[in-house]
């Protein structure tokens, strides 16, 4: 078993190329895989390996006075999650699009524990709105009940939803939120300036931190994540369909015709049917071994649909 560990920190770094050589020669002596992020404006890592590894990791990074009350957040995964490690240095450590000086965490929305955003969520306010910060690919899988969806393929669409979409935030309670709360600090901000909503809210520890208290709470479905995990269970419900046969599956893969490398939700019979291709054309490519084939991605786990 390997553990995984998420966390970020939005901290002025005066000098990014240093924390990332840093970074860098931490990971590999430790022999952590993963992706960090790095920029003025803070940190954004994701890494895993050994529970040994992951834990010496984590004591090191509180040992240091920029990181000590950072919120580490684990989870374990079966084998490797990661092909490589990678540290950059970034002008954002997730691309919004907009200056992290005009733009900063400081202003975003008021942040509310899993106890109080679930207290919130049972009281159902007549006025509350519920906004996935997130992309409509991770949402399709798993999002919390009622909750509005951008129609949206990387965060840096999501600024141009809000400004498009005022009107549907305007006098309400807006509760945000993202997998680990990273993406939220910004978005909140953003909402906030706009200065349309009653309240701006969101959670802390992001879905993350909610499932773990309350995992068959309003969240439902998977929780995805960006390793090669691709999701992580959280309940029973599944929310989406094999896109081959429709029938229910919550299951990632991605093509194996490597130009392709879709990502799509499909089971196991139609994977083994379509010869793990997304479609008739990338399927007849592969047969006739006319495009660079990836390695067979994992056997999918999704036996919701059984034919009897």
């Amino acid at each position: 078993m390997n553990k995984i560990i998420l966390f970020y920190k939005y901290i002025h770094i005066k000098n990014p190329e240093a924390m990332r050589d840093w970074q860098r020669e931490l990971c590999e002596k430790l022999g952590l895989k993963g992706r960090i992020l790095i920029g003025e404006e803070g940190i954004n890592a994701t890494v895993g390996g050994s529970p040994k590894a992951a834990d010496q990791y984590v004591a090191t990074m509180k040992a240091h006075e920029l990181f000590a009350d950072v919120d580490y957040k684990e989870s374990m995964a079966d084998s490797d999650s990661f092909p490589k490690l990678k540290v950059k240095v970034r002008s954002e450590i997730v691309r919004l699009g907009i200056d992290p000086k005009l733009l900063t965490p400081e202003n975003g929305g008021k942040h509310l524990t899993p106890e109080q955003t679930h207290k919130l969520l049972s009281e159902k306010p007549e006025d509350l709105v519920i906004l996935d910060a997130r992309n409509a690919f991770e949402a399709k899988i798993g999002k919390f009940e009622n909750a509005i969806v951008p129609d949206i393929e990387t965060f840096r669409e999501f600024p141009d939803y809000v400004e498009k979409n005022l009107e549907q935030f305007k006098d309400k309670q807006v509760l945000m939120y993202c997998t680990g709360g990273i993406r939220c600090e910004r978005a909140s901000a953003l909402l906030k300036s706009k200065n349309v909503a009653k309240e701006v809210y969101q959670i802390e520890g992001g879905i993350h931190r909610y499932v773990e208290k309350f995992p068959d709470g309003f969240f439902r479905g998977k929780n995805y994540v960006f390793d090669g995990r691709i999701a992580m269970k959280v309940n029973d419900d599944i929310l989406s369909n094999c896109e081959l046969c429709q029938n229910p599956c919550d299951d990632y893969t991605n093509c194996i015709n490597a130009f392709c490398n879709k990502q799509f939700t499909a089971c196991s019979s139609c994977l083994e049917k379509t010869n793990n291709t997304c479609c008739i054309t990338c399927q007849e490519l592969v047969g006739k071994q006319e495009v660079v084939v990836r390695t067979l991605p994992a056997k999918t786990s999704c036996d919701a649909f059984k034919k009897n």
